[in-house]
């Protein structure tokens, strides 16, 4: 069940900016007297996350632009958008649903599909409804979007609950299709534009990964982490990891893999910074994570600090189905029958603890 928030939730909205298309993208901040979100129903987005640090200091905590024009030139970092109308990747651009095969916008190198194609939802204006502790985004994604079969009807809601951010999707069709929405945040608990998150400590509750091929796809294999560089099941600090000799780092330049989420108590990871003294636990509903330390950023995007972001200046923990998931039916499946109402939550909860507890 969703918390009470402790105090009314505030929204402001103001003018981002227009896209080329004429149409208006709106700027929403969320305020609840602990954290203060920045929205843009352009990609559906967070655009900042202000969390306040061990001595109650607040920073913006996630990578992001000032400008609309540095989301559109930025387009394939995926910058804090909701991604769909499947996440991640789908080998061959195609898909199979009940005997039928459907060509997909092949997005990534002319041969996949890349976060649901060209336009996916991250390129697209969103309706925007004020709640009373968040913000509800809805889409409607016409049959034949990027090839995918089915009028899909999605709706993503952020909501501020005391200390935690939560992202819950609900989507339908009027087809059977398959679909995979996550958020793309790249986090930073040292603060957006602060360096690289090479000194944070991750911990997975994930026993086992799915190593990827020279195209970023899944195998198939799921592999345990024992006695490898995937293995965060207790604390780990990810630079240490970083730098292991594991040929799906130098493949990925780090880390771009989905862990496979246990069935257990408690949070599905937990990063932390020792220096500011922020930790965020994550949680889901759904049965993978996806560990992206942003090996391919390049220094070509400015953020708001005026700083710009290079190889691992923040990471992405993105909670969703399985990569390339309808080429694999050992994988859990993202089939979406006719009618079916499908609903997900993913909760980023901050708090603070002492540096002697790192120790």
């Amino acid at each position: 069940m969703l918390q009470k928030p402790i105090a009314k939730v505030s929204v402001l909205c103001e003018e981002f900016g227009s896209l080329p298309t004429g149409e208006s993208v709106q700027l929403f901040v969320l305020e609840n007297g602990v954290l203060s979100v920045g929205l843009v129903n352009y990609g559906a987005r967070l655009t900042s996350l202000w969390v306040p640090d061990r001595k109650g200091k607040r920073a913006n905590v996630i990578l992001g632009c000032g400008t609309l024009s540095g989301y559109l030139n930025s387009h394939g970092a995926y910058l804090g958008a909701t991604c769909g109308r499947f996440a991640n990747r789908i080998a061959g651009a195609s898909i199979e649903v009940d005997g039928i095969l459907y060509p997909l916008s092949a997005n990534e190198k002319g041969l996949h599909t890349l976060h649901g194609g060209t336009t996916g939802f991250d390129a697209r204006i969103w309706k925007a409804t004020v709640l009373e502790d968040g913000l509800r985004f809805s889409l409607v994604s016409e049959d034949g979007d990027q090839g995918f079969p089915g009028t899909l009807h999605a709706e993503v809601t952020y909501r501020l609950c005391d200390s935690s951010l939560r992202i819950q999707y609900e989507y339908a069709c009027d087809r059977s299709t398959v679909a995979n929405l996550t958020n793309h945040a790249y986090f930073n608990l040292a603060g957006e534009g602060s360096g690289t998150i090479s000194q944070h400590t991750l911990s997975l509750a994930a026993w086992d990964f799915l190593p990827v091929d020279e195209c970023f796809l899944p195998t198939g294999e799921i592999a345990p982490v024992e006695n490898t560089a995937f293995d965060f099941r207790r604390a780990a600090v990810i630079g240490e990891r970083l730098r292991r000799n594991d040929n799906q780092l130098k493949i990925n330049r780090g880390f771009n893999h989905t862990f496979v989420v246990a069935d257990h108590d408690g949070p599905a990871a937990e990063l932390c910074c020792p220096t500011t003294g922020r930790k965020m636990a994550v949680q889901t509903s759904e049965p993978g994570i996806h560990l992206y330390t942003a090996g391919f950023l390049d220094g070509s995007i400015l953020g708001p600090s005026g700083k710009t972001y290079g190889r691992e200046a923040g990471l992405c923990l993105e909670t969703q189905r399985f990569p390339d998931s309808p080429h694999h039916p050992e994988f859990p499946s993202a089939y979406l029958a006719v009618g079916e109402v499908y609903r997900s939550e993913m909760v980023f909860e901050f708090s603070t603890f002492d540096f002697r507890e790192t120790n």
